[in-house]
């Protein structure tokens, strides 16, 4: 690889580390909204989909911080 795609890949890894933070605060705040439903339907969608939202967000936050520290580990070498 030369040194644009290793750019590109690092800038791509920011993006989806960037990205993972805003869906997983928005699951938190979907969690949040649970105390204000009236019905037990409701507090299991909130749960369900605060927890699915806070998840991906996770996901996306670990992978991208996984990449970026072994592109810079690839880096040092």
């Amino acid at each position: 690889m030369d040194k644009i795609d290793i750019i590109n890949k690092r800038k791509t890894a920011k993006i989806n580390n960037a990205l993972g933070v805003f869906i997983a605060l928005f699951g938190l705040i979907v969690l949040a909204a649970m105390a204000y439903t009236e019905t037990s339907v409701q507090l299991l969608t909130d749960m369900v989909a605060g927890l699915v939202l806070v998840s991906i967000g996770g996901g996306m936050i670990w992978v991208s911080r996984r990449s970026i520290k072994k592109m810079e580990s690839e880096n040092e070498q």
